[in-house]
């Protein structure tokens, strides 16, 4: 019997890659979009072997209808939309991809940063109107001198921290609680810490249920007046009603946002209606080269593991012993 894998999500232009990698270990591929529908994933799943996805939901109920199911792959480096625990209960193996867009999501953190601190949405729109010479319409800092908080240190903040580290921050604080020696040129502090200190403040953490809303009403406003809140991770981290209170008080300075809690995002939430939000549609991780290396990667786990050994980013791990 020859192997299947389904792709549950909208996807992209070509599986090619994907379609080759699998075929050489006798596995078919199929696209079946399911738009999210938990009836629809359920069936997709049950007779196959590997699964693959973007945002759809594999919850329990799907994964343990999975007669065959060995791997399950996540295009991109979050997994909460993928019930781990119940994946391990089956013995089924769940991989990421989290060394793709490394490049791609730091820069779109400085993009969103730059846009946000020089106000280039609004001067976009203003010459668009025929304005000229309004410079001092709307107040705009140097970024040279201040403090830059960073929110979690993995790949993409290592990377973030690289190329903002030459704008001329007077500090740099990070927390992760995972690390525990601070990088060079950086001190580590508590969260609270970082926001009461932080002008900047960079989100880069997985969004778990202990950091879903950790950046909440409290902490914006423990935040210094003026300060930049950027999230390009997870939208579930910002409570977002609490941030438009923040933007439209004139207490934080500007946002830029790439994720939403909801995606994609109700635009009749007043968040929308803040002129100092900079937003932009969970692109950061997009380049040519980064689907490129997504796809190949997420192809490559499922041959692992079909093939009998272990994926390479395996993040339900267990031991035998775990699930005897």
């Amino acid at each position: 019997m020859r192997y299947r894998a389904v792709m549950i999500d909208e996807g992209y232009e070509s599986y090619a890659t994907e379609s080759r990698l699998l075929a050489e270990i006798g596995c078919d591929f199929t696209e079946l979009p399911c738009a999210n529908d938990p009836n629809r994933i359920a069936e997709a799943v049950a007779d196959a072997d590997a699964v693959l996805l973007r945002e759809a939901p594999l919850p329990r109920a799907a994964i343990e209808g999975m007669s065959r199911g060995k791997v399950i792959v996540r295009y991109g480096a979050g997994v909460d939309n993928i019930d781990l625990v119940a994946a391990r209960e089956r013995g089924i193996k769940v991989a990421n991809v989290p060394d793709y867009g490394v490049e791609e999501v730091s820069d779109q953190a400085l993009a969103l940063l730059m846009a946000v601190a020089r106000r280039i949405s609004t001067r976009d729109r203003d010459l668009r109107k025929g304005a000229w010479n309004v410079a001092r319409q709307e107040p705009i800092y140097r970024l040279a001198g201040r403090r830059l908080g960073i929110c979690g240190y993995g790949r993409i903040g290592r990377a973030f921290h690289r190329k903002a580290a030459g704008l001329g921050f007077s500090r740099t604080i990070i927390h992760d609680p995972f690390l525990t020696v601070a990088p060079d040129g950086a001190e580590l502090v508590s969260l609270d810490t970082l926001c009461r200190q932080s002008d900047i403040l960079s989100l880069h953490m997985p969004l778990t249920v202990e950091t879903r809303h950790m950046i909440d009403a409290e902490r914006l406003a423990a935040m210094p007046r003026g300060a930049i809140l950027i999230n390009v991770s997870r939208g579930g981290l910002v409570d977002e009603d609490a941030l438009a209170v923040s933007l439209e008080s004139g207490h934080l300075f500007g946002a830029g946002l790439d994720v939403f809690e909801q995606e994609p995002p109700n635009l009749s939430h007043p968040l929308f209606r803040q002129p100092t939000l900079v937003a932009s549609d969970h692109t950061g991780w997009y380049s040519e080269e980064s689907v490129a290396d997504l796809q190949s990667k997420a192809a490559e786990e499922i041959v692992r593991v079909l093939n009998g050994d272990e994926p390479e980013n395996w993040v339900n791990r267990w031991t035998e012993s775990t699930t005897s």
